[in-house]
């Protein structure tokens, strides 16, 4: 396993010199928004950077003999509060890395799982948070097959943090990168969108508002995989969570070179979900899920590709949300529900610190 399957354009951070950063790090640095770019691009990628990182996908898919390749993903979990309605930092660090790997082809292996443990953690909430990656693994068909735990002393982190990596198989034939898409194709996504974000910051800036969100963390590689034995030919997938659904499609036009646009009519938010984000001053479309994914098709392949995913439990809610259009300018555009349009942007920073 030596060399990426698709080699990316990596010009833009290899002419970069890594030269003597300035500053500090910020919480919104930790965003995915334009901070966490600018940190990749000006610090991160000029020293570490190569043709597997290029990509910045979810997975990184190495080459392989025989009919498989494996795709590899890591990820840290530093959410505050821990608890929240509908779930937990143990079944988010589960439900985000069998995402990240099903989000680009891959059949999810197994999982490493390394625990941080602040001294004076109560070990019924450590019960309770094993409890939750034992069964998120078991909803999701992944065991955790290895793993590390270290305390540090009391004061010095917030009670728990978790980091999982994980591996799948990819079929040779499977490429899903935004240089796959051209206009006319479009932008699928399975499900109301923003809640995830939404209950973690009303559980910490509001823990006596009283609502019936939920959030939607829920593992993807079921419905991924009906969705592609149904339409073998999706072009590209990512999972909605940091910088929310305009992040996804900021990328997706960014990284194909054409502009992408949305319907604001179409996007699915519950109205509990818009008043709990105009209670916080904030855009649904920027808020994170953990449950959601974007899903680019041709259009000859969008009446299928809805059918396969409202079969399933999490696609239920699945819409046609938006295109690629013919415009080589690699903007994403807004048609608002007033019949206005706007560009939109990645948030600069971090609207919702540590929501995953």
């Amino acid at each position: 396993m030596t060399q990426a399957t698709v080699t990316i354009d990596t010009k833009r951070w290899l002419a970069k010199k890594a030269g003597k950063p300035r500053g500090r790090v910020s919480l919104a640095h930790g965003g995915g928004g334009q901070l966490t770019d600018e940190l990749l691009d000006e610090l991160i990628l000029p020293r570490l950077g190569n043709d597997l990182m290029g990509g910045l996908l979810d997975s990184a898919t190495l080459a392989a003999t025989g009919t498989d390749r494996l795709a590899v993903t890591i990820d840290s979990y530093v959410v505050q509060p821990w608890k929240f309605p509908g779930g937990d930092i143990g079944r988010l660090a589960v439900c985000g890395t069998v995402n990240d790997l099903a989000v680009c082809g891959g059949d999810p292996m197994g999982i490493a799982l390394s625990l941080i443990l602040a001294e004076g953690f109560e070990m019924s909430d450590l019960a309770q948070v094993i409890d939750s990656i034992a069964s998120a693994g078991k909803e999701a068909g992944v065991s955790v097959v290895t793993g590390d735990t270290k305390v540090v002393g009391r004061g010095q982190a917030d009670g728990i943090y978790i980091t999982t990596a994980g591996v799948a198989c990819v079929p040779k034939n499977r490429t899903l990168t935004p240089q796959n898409v051209k206009p006319g194709d479009v932008l699928i996504v399975n499900g109301p969108i923003g809640e995830h974000g939404l209950v973690v910051m009303l559980a910490r800036e509001m823990p006596r508002v009283q609502s019936v969100l939920r959030s939607d963390a829920a593992p993807l590689n079921g419905l991924i995989r009906a969705l592609l034995k149904r339409v073998p030919g999706v072009l590209f997938m990512r999972d909605a969570t940091r910088a929310g659904l305009a992040g996804v499609a900021c990328d997706l036009a960014h990284d194909s070179g054409w502009r992408v646009t949305l319907d604001e009519a179409r996007i699915p938010v519950r109205p509990e979900a818009q008043h709990a984000a105009d209670m916080l001053g904030l855009d649904p479309l920027e808020v994170a899920n953990e449950g959601k994914v974007v899903v680019v098709v041709r259009p000859y392949e969008a009446d299928a590709a809805l059918k396969a995913m409202r079969n399933h439990p999490l696609g239920k809610g699945a819409r046609i949300i938006g295109h690629v259009g013919g415009i080589e300018d690699g903007l994403c555009e807004l048609h608002t529900l007033i019949g206005g349009r706007r560009i939109i942007q990645k948030p600069y920073g971090e609207q919702l610190p540590r929501i995953c």
